[in-house]
This record gives C-alpha cells, sequence and structure tokens, in this order.
C-alpha cells in the first residue's frame, strides 16, 4: 500500500541550503571568513584570549596572592606538578640546605609529597575587589595533608609551600606575581593603544580633510615626534613623573605617555586615506547636501577603512608593552609593591642572579609570547581586510 502523499513529502530527505555566493556575503562575514582560515592567527587569538581572562581572575586562578612570601622559601626552584594512582596529583616537598663551601642556600627534595589539587581552599580573596572567595584553580590541597605519604601540616604554618615556576628574593610565588602581573601589563597596552588611536583618527583625519596650512603645521608637528629617539624620549618623560606619586597616578601618567608618543604613524596613515577618499562621489554627494565636516569626516569618510585601522592598533599593543616593561625595568615607570612584568624584572639586573636563578626570567616568556600573539593576529586581520584579494 503506497503511502499518502503528506507522509511522503515528511520522508524526504530535506534539501541542503545552498552555500551562500561570495558575492553575496557583507565585508564583516567575509573578514572572519578570511581570518579563521589563518590558523595561527588563530591560535594567538586564543591565546591572547587566555592571557586576558587569567588576568581577570588573576585571583582565582593564582596559587597565592601577588605579596604572599614565606622566607623560608628564597629562590626555591620549580616544582613541577606529577600525577601517580598512589597519590594522585601531588610534587615533591622541598627541604632547605646550606652549601657548606659557598654558603649558597640549596633545595633537595624530601620523601614526602605535597598534594595538589583543583578548586582547593586557600588564602581568602575578593575578585575584583568585592566578590569574595577562597577557592583557587589548582594549588595545596589541605584535605589531604597529614595522609600516608604526604607532609604533615605544622603547628606553625598554613600549609606547605607550592612553587610552580620558583620563588624570587623574597620567596614569593613568581607563577602568581606574573598572574597578577599580567593585568597592569596587558592592560596598559590597550588603554594606551586606544588613546593613541582616538588621536591619531581625529589628528590624521582633520589633516586629511582640511589640507592646506593645518595640514601642514600638523605634519611639522609629526615630523618633530618621529625625530627623537623612543626609548630615551621615553625614560625622560617617564622620569618626569613624581616619586610621591600614587601607583594608580603612575600608571595613567605611563598610559598618557605612551599615547602621546604612539598616534604619530596611524595619523600619518589615516590622512594618506583621508586624501584618497574625500574626492570620492558619495564624500562630494554628502558635501553638497549640507553634511557639516564633521558628519563627512567621520561618518562617511573614516568608517571607509575601519578594517585598517583594527589591523593598526592590534600592531601597535606590542610597542606599548614593550615600553611600559622598559620604564618600569629600569625604574622609571611602576614601582613596588605594584606589580608588574617589567617590575619583576628588576630582580634580573645582576647576571650572576640570572645565572643562578633562571626562574627568575618568566616574565621574558610571557612577553615575547604576547608580543609575538598580537603580531600574528594583526598579520591575520591584514590578510582579511582585503576580502576581495587572491590569496
Amino acid at each position: 500500500m503506497r503511502p499518502p502523499l503528506l507522509l511522503a513529502r515528511f520522508r524526504r530527505a530535506p534539501r541542503a541550503a545552498p552555500p551562500q555566493a561570495v558575492g553575496e556575503m557583507s565585508q564583516a562575514r567575509l573578514i572572519r571568513r578570511r581570518f579563521l582560515r589563518h590558523r595561527l592567527a588563530v591560535f594567538a587569538l586564543f591565546t591572547l584570549a587566555v592571557f586576558y581572562l587569567a588576568a581577570a581572575l588573576a585571583e582565582f586562578v593564582s596559587p597565592y596572592s601577588a605579596q604572599w612570601r614565606d622566607l623560608d622559601y628564597m629562590y626555591a626552584p620549580p616544582q613541577l606538578p606529577r600525577y601517580s594512582l598512589r597519590h594522585g596529583w601531588h610534587t615533591d616537598a622541598l627541604a632547605p640546605a646550606h652549601d657548606p663551601i659557598t654558603m649558597q642556600r640549596d633545595y633537595r627534595a624530601a620523601e614526602d609529597k605535597v598534594p595538589l589539587g583543583f578548586f582547593v581552599r586557600g588564602e581568602p580573596y575578593r575578585l575584583w575587589g568585592f566578590i569574595p572567595g577562597e577557592r583557587r584553580l589548582f594549588g595545596v590541597d589541605p584535605e589531604r595533608l597529614g595522609q600516608p605519604g604526604f607532609v604533615d601540616l605544622a603547628p606553625d604554618r598554613a600549609a606547605p609551600s607550592f612553587y610552580f615556576l620558583g620563588a624570587d628574593r623574597h620567596g614569593r610565588d613568581v607563577f602568581s606575581r606574573l598572574v597578577f602581573g599580567s593585568r597592569l601589563s596587558l592592560s596598559i597596552g590597550l588603554l594606551a593603544v586606544l588613546i593613541s588611536v582616538v588621536l591619531g583618527v581625529v589628528i590624521g583625519g582633520v589633516s586629511g580633510y582640511l589640507g592646506g596650512r593645518v595640514d601642514n603645521f600638523i605634519q611639522r608637528l609629526m615630523e618633530i615626534l618621529r625625530s627623537f629617539p623612543q626609548i630615551p624620549l621615553w625614560i625622560a618623560l617617564g622620569a618626569l613623573l613624581p616619586a610621591d606619586w600614587p601607583q594608580v597616578g603612575v600608571y595613567l601618567g605611563i598610559t598618557v605617555v605612551l599615547s602621546l608618543l604612539g598616534w604619530t604613524g596611524l595619523a600619518r596613515a589615516v590622512r594618506g586615506k583621508i586624501m584618497a577618499l574625500r574626492e570620492e562621489d558619495y564624500a562630494v554627494a554628502a558635501r553638497l547636501l549640507g553634511a557639516s565636516h564633521r558628519r563627512i569626516l567621520f561618518k562617511h569618510l573614516v568608517p571607509g577603512f575601519t578594517s585598517h585601522i583594527i589591523v593598526s592598533l592590534s600592531l601597535s599593543v606590542p610597542g606599548m608593552i614593550l615600553g611600559e616593561t622598559a620604564l618600569s625595568f629600569l625604574g622609571l615607570g611602576l614601582r613596588p609593591p605594584v606589580v608588574s612584568w617589567g617590575v619583576m624584572l628588576q630582580d634580573c639586573m645582576h647576571m650572576q642572579t640570572v645565572a643562578n636563578y633562571p626562574w627568575l626570567l618568566m616574565p621574558v616568556v610571557f612577553i615575547v609570547a604576547a608580543v609575538l600573539a598580537f603580531n600574528y593576529v594583526g598579520d591575520g586581520l591584514r590578510d582579511a581586510a582585503d576580502p576581495f584579494a587572491a590569496r
């Protein structure tokens, strides 16, 4: 018996929707489509997302607070986590010792193990200053202390220390300070670049749109700023910051200094784009219809090369991060007790210290990773900004 016509229609396999033609896609979708094909740029974007997420959740991600210290474990070496069926997640306990010849502090692995775990209880904190919590993503598990094979909880200590990337001269956890330092080192780059983008788009747009004497004055000013050596000028302006300023004031001061010196390149690029677009038909039509100069500039001309601005922004952030690191490393930027990657590198000024305790150079690894990630993301955006170009 043949099935009714209505049931036969339901039993038919649904037809696949025809793929959308490239010419019918919007510019934003074309850029996203080409960017996702750049695997290295996608991986770099994922790396930056992990960095910024860890910085936002620093109190939860880090095993300890930024200023936590244990003077009994100064310059303790890194303790790598291990897993076994008998002990689970653990690491070898450290036993401090002194070399009788050189009198240098040394450490040896003890027989007992330090229990580790995820989402363990630790030092209480306030996430973002107002959300209370005491759970840490990874750290010493206090509930397994004292069990067979593990370190017993001493009466005068809260818990045994665990240094994933080692400790500094004050017994502070390097990994926890790296996570907290990423907040300032990564955010100062974004904030400075945003200010530079605003200055570059406004000043460069006005210069290219008006032309004449205004353009000539702005270009001479840009040439004067670009003629100064960058690093010595950073040092000079950083030294002008008063030593008695609060750390928030120093942070904002460094941001302003970096942004005031980083807008000239983008302004010159915006000027060239505006000069090429201001005589286009849609710009002339808007001017004949009575549109104001501000509306023509910021509503019609600037959106025409937004992708170029985004690419310039992503490629400028590494320079800002390196600028803050250089100023803080030289003692002219952020200062202790504030934690940033540049402040942490102040412990590496003596080569003998670096030779004996190489884990103090871990901020360099994170700086290089962040700079490379921003550069690869910028390359991916630059390749995707022209969707109709042949590969």
